[in-house]
C-alpha cells in the first residue's frame, strides 16, 4: 500500500558522540575515499529527479502493519528491473532518519545523473520490529527489536518490494547498508544470510555487531562469493574499536573490502559521505560499448 509522504518530523535524533574522543589510529587507519564534493546534496533543478514514496506493508512477524521509505530513481518504470539497496537507520531514527540526514533522493539522483550510479531502488525500512516502532522515549530499551528486524526483512519486507516493485534477482543484485546500530545490522545480517546480499555496507558500527569469528565462520567462502564490503568509521567516534575489529579480522583472513578512516564523530557527516562512496562502489553503471 502506498500512502501519502508526509512531511518529515525528526522525533529523535540519533546520539552524536563525542567528537573530541581520542582513537590511536593504526597505520592502515586510513581515509581512502576522499571527502566528497560539498553539493552532493544539493538539488540540479535542471536534473530529473527520482521519486520518494511512504509505503505501508504487512509485518507478519510483528503482526501489524508497518513503514518503509522508498527511493525510486528518474523514470522508474515496470518495463525494466533495478537493484535494491535496503537502507538502515541507527537506533535513534526510524524510516525517516537517512532522508534527514543524508537527502537519499537527491544524492542518489545526482550521482546518476554524473554517470556514477545505476538506477536504483532504495529502501529505508524501519529497523524496530516492534509494535510500537516509534522512535521515542528510552530508545536504548528498543535495542532487542533490532534484532528481530532480521526475520522482518527477510520475510515481509524484502518479498513486499519485490512483489510491489521492478526488481531484479539474486544476490548481485541486492545491498544492505547502515549506520551505527543499523550498521551492526548490516553485518549481522548480510553475512549472516550471505546468499541474500553481495553488497555490505556498515558506517560506523554500533556494540551490536556481532564478533567477526562469528560474522565469517568460513572464511574461505566467504573469500569465493565476491561480496563488495565497504566499512567505515570516523577517527573521533568512541565506537571505532568495532569497526576497527572486523576490518582487521577481515584484514587477517585476506578478504577484499574497503576500510574508509575519515576525521569525523559518530555523526550524520560521516554517514552521508561513506554512502555516496558506497553506492557507487556497490552500484557501479554499466561499462559504455
Amino acid at each position: 500500500m502506498i500512502i501519502p509522504l508526509m512531511p518529515i518530523v525528526a522525533i529523535h535524533q540519533e546520539p552524536v558522540l563525542n567528537n573530541q574522543q581520542k582513537v590511536t589510529l593504526a597505520e592502515d587507519d586510513k581515509q581512502v575515499f576522499p571527502e566528497p564534493p560539498a553539493d552532493i546534496t544539493k538539488r540540479n533543478p535542471a536534473s530529473p529527479a527520482g521519486k520518494l514514496t511512504l509505503a505501508e506493508y504487512t509485518s507478519t512477524t510483528v503482526g501489524t502493519t508497518r513503514k518503509l521509505n522508498i527511493y525510486t530513481p528518474p523514470g522508474y518504470t515496470k518495463d525494466k528491473k533495478y537493484p535494491v539497496l535496503y537502507l538502515l537507520h541507527g537506533i535513534g531514527g526510524d524510516e525517516t532518519e537517512w532522508q534527514r540526514f543524508a537527502t537519499v533522493d537527491v544524492l542518489a539522483d545526482n550521482l546518476i545523473q554524473a554517470g556514477k550510479l545505476r538506477d536504483v531502488i532504495i529502501v529505508m525500512p524501519n529497523g524496530r520490529a516492534q509494535k510500537n516502532d516509534k522512535a521515542e522515549g528510552n530508545v536504548f530499551a528498543a535495542a532487542p527489536s533490532f534484532a528481530v528486524f532480521e526475520k522482518d526483512l527477510l520475510i515481509d519486507v524484502i518479498p513486499f518490494i519485490e512483489k510491489t516493485y521492478s526488481v531484479l534477482p539474486g544476490r548481485e543484485n541486492r545491498a544492505i547498508a547502515g549506520l551505527s546500530m543499523g550498521g551492526g545490522q548490516t553485518l549481522n545480517f548480510g553475512f549472516g544470510n550471505a546468499d541474500k546480499f553481495g553488497a555490505i555496507g556498515a558506517f560506523s558500527s554500533a556494540p551490536n555487531t556481532m564478533d567477526a569469528v562469528k560474522l565469517i565462520p568460513d572464511p574461505d567462502a566467504t573469500r569465493k562469493r565476491q561480496t563488495y564490503i565497504y566499512l567505515s568509521c570516523g577517527s573521533k567516534d568512541s565506537l571505532f574499536g568495532i569497526s576497527r575489529k572486523t576490518h582487521v579480522y577481515l584484514a587477517d583472513k585476506k578478504i577484499t573490502h574497503h576500510w574508509n578512516v575519515d576525521s569525523h564523530a559518530h555523526d550524520p557527516t560521516h554517514w552521508r559521505n561513506n554512502l555516496y562512496w558506497f553506492l557507487q562502489g556497490a552500484f557501479k553503471p554499466a561499462a559504455p560499448r
